[in-house]
Order: structure tokens, then C-alpha cells, then sequence
């Protein structure tokens, strides 16, 4: 192994230590997951997860070039992004609460799930990436890792390529997520409930947005 390598393995090691349980704690990103794959099929939920991936080299590049810290430090800065997530997830929670019951079919059986109207690659992407972009909670999250366990001395590209490992983790884990969510059985199981599961959804998006807006700047 090349020793000039062996630091950065360890910074990584570290860095993937703490941020897997930040990948498996519930929040606004799991339950959009959740959701579009219960509710809009795989291909929605697997691409609302590269979306949300995507979103995270959001916040891994502000950090590595010092925008996080202005952030964290400026109370209008965070407040605009603050109000802007919790606007969002509002929003979201809204539209799912209005879930109306899949129509009946002429034999009175339930319309199945998979006949709504397909979800457009850009919207599904874009919900993920909004759901992550729009949270200023990893701006504290990153800033705190990264400076405990990030030299200050290893190179900018190093750093871009721990985030790139940390974005790839995480489209893997909801990628995961999302396949299990949409097996045949699973589907199966949700499909007569689907807009109650909907509307639940939306309550859970109402609340993370209403604790969001109880976050006050470190």
C-alpha cells in the first residue's frame, strides 16, 4: 500500500464511521424515499435517491470551501435556507394529504397503484435533491465532521473525494431501500392502502418541517 495513502484511508474510515449512522436515522430524506416508492414505483424512488445523493456534494462543497462556516455564523443566511426547507416540506405534506383513494374499477375492485400516471424522471430526481438541498442541518453535520476529523492540510481534491465516497454510500443505502420497498410483496401489501399511506406521509413532512423550523443557528 502507498504510505502517502495510508492518512487519507484513515480520515475516510473515520468520516464513513460517523456518517453511516447519519445515513440510517429516519428523517425528510428516508420518508421521501419511502414515499415515492410506495406511492409513484421504483424507478421514482431510485432516482429520488441519486437526487438526494446529488444534493449532499451540495453541502460537502460549501463546507470544503468555507461557505458552511459563513453559513453557520450568519442568521439570515441560515434562516433564508431554514424557511426555504421548512416551505418545502410543508408543501410536500400538503400535496400528500390530499391523496384521494385510487378509483374503482367497474367490478368494484380497487385501481391498482401502478396505473397512476407515471412520474417524470426530472420531478422525481428533483424532489430528492430538494428534500436534501433545502436542509441546514448538514451544514452543522459536516462542518463539525470535517473539522474534527479532516486535517487541515489535506488537499481540497482529497476532501471532494471523501464526499464523493459519503454521496455514493448514500444513494447505495436508499437505492436499497427503495428495491425492498418495491418487491412484489411489499407492493402488494401497500397497494389497497397507498393513500393512506400518502397521507401519513404527508403528516410526517408537515412535522419535520415544523421541527425544522424550531432550529436555531449554532
Amino acid at each position: 500500500m502507498d504510505m502517502s495513502l495510508h492518512p487519507y484511508l484513515l480520515e475516510l474510515a473515520s468520516l464513513m464511521a460517523v456518517f453511516f449512522f447519519g445515513i440510517i436515522s429516519p428523517g425528510a430524506d428516508f420518508a421521501m424515499v419511502m414515499r415515492q416508492s410506495i406511492v409513484n414505483g421504483r424507478r421514482s424512488a431510485i432516482l429520488t435517491s441519486f437526487g438526494v445523493g446529488t444534493a449532499l456534494m451540495v453541502h460537502v462543497t460549501y463546507t470544503i470551501l468555507g461557505l458552511g462556516l459563513i453559513i453557520s455564523q450568519s442568521i439570515t443566511l441560515f434562516n433564508i435556507i431554514k424557511w426555504c426547507g421548512v416551505a418545502y416540506l410543508v408543501y410536500i405534506g400538503i400535496k400528500a394529504l390530499r391523496s384521494k383513494p385510487a378509483a374503482a374499477a367497474a367490478d368494484g375492485a380497487p385501481v391498482q397503484v401502478t396505473q397512476r400516471e407515471p412520474q417524470s424522471a426530472l420531478k422525481a430526481f428533483g424532489l430528492g435533491f430538494a428534500a436534501n438541498a433545502l436542509n441546514p442541518k448538514p451544514v452543522f453535520f459536516f462542518l463539525s465532521i470535517f473539522s474534527t476529523v479532516v486535517s487541515l492540510q489535506t488537499p481540497v481534491a482529497v476532501k471532494f473525494g471523501y464526499g464523493l465516497v459519503m454521496a455514493g454510500c448514500l444513494i447505495l443505502w436508499f437505492v436499497g431501500v427503495s428495491l425492498f420497498m418495491t418487491t412484489p410483496a411489499m407492493r402488494l401489501r401497500f397497494t389497497r392502502i397507498s393513500h393512506w399511506i400518502d397521507r401519513a406521509s404527508g403528516m410526517v413532512f408537515i412535522a419535520l418541517g415544523l421541527k425544522l423550523a424550531t432550529e436555531k443557528a449554532a
